[in-house]
C-alpha cells in the first residue's frame, strides 16, 4: 500500500466506495465520475503503479477474470462492454494505481477519443 494513494486507501477501507466485487488479488467499485450507464473500475490489491510495471500473471488474469465476472453479473456481457486501460500522462491516467475500466450499458464510438 502506498499512503497517498487513493485506490489503495479504498482497499483499506479508509475512503468508501460502491464495491461490486472482490477477490483474494482484486477489487471492483463503481466509479464516482461514470462515462456510461456501467462504469466499474478494477484494481489490484497490490498497489502497481501503472500497466507498465505489472509483472505478476496471477494479478493479471484475476483482473481481467474479475473484468469478465462484472460484466456478467452488471448485465453487459451478452450486449458488449469496453474495458479500457489508461497508462501514464499521455494515456490519461490520473489516479497511478492500476485500474481497469469496465464501460456497457450503451453503444460505444471508435475512436474513443
Amino acid at each position: 500500500m502506498t499512503s497517498s494513494c487513493l485506490f489503495c486507501k479504498i482497499v483499506a477501507g479508509e475512503i468508501p466506495a460502491a464495491i461490486v466485487a472482490e477477490s483474494e488479488h482484486c477489487l471492483a467499485f463503481r466509479d464516482i465520475g461514470p462515462h456510461a450507464p456501467t462504469h466499474v473500475l478494477i484494481i489490484p490489491r497490490k498497489h502497481v503503479e501503472s500497466l507498465n510495471q505489472l509483472d505478476d500473471p496471477a494479478i493479471a488474469a484475476a483482473l481481467f477474470a474479475m473484468t469478465r465476472e462484472v460484466a456478467e453479473q452488471e448485465g453487459v456481457a451478452a450486449s458488449g462492454y469496453r474495458v479500457a486501460i489508461n497508462t501514464n500522462a499521455d494515456g490519461n491516467q490520473t489516479v497511478f494505481h492500476l485500474h481497469l475500466h469496465l464501460l456497457g450499458g450503451r453503444k460505444m464510438t471508435w475512436p474513443p477519443g
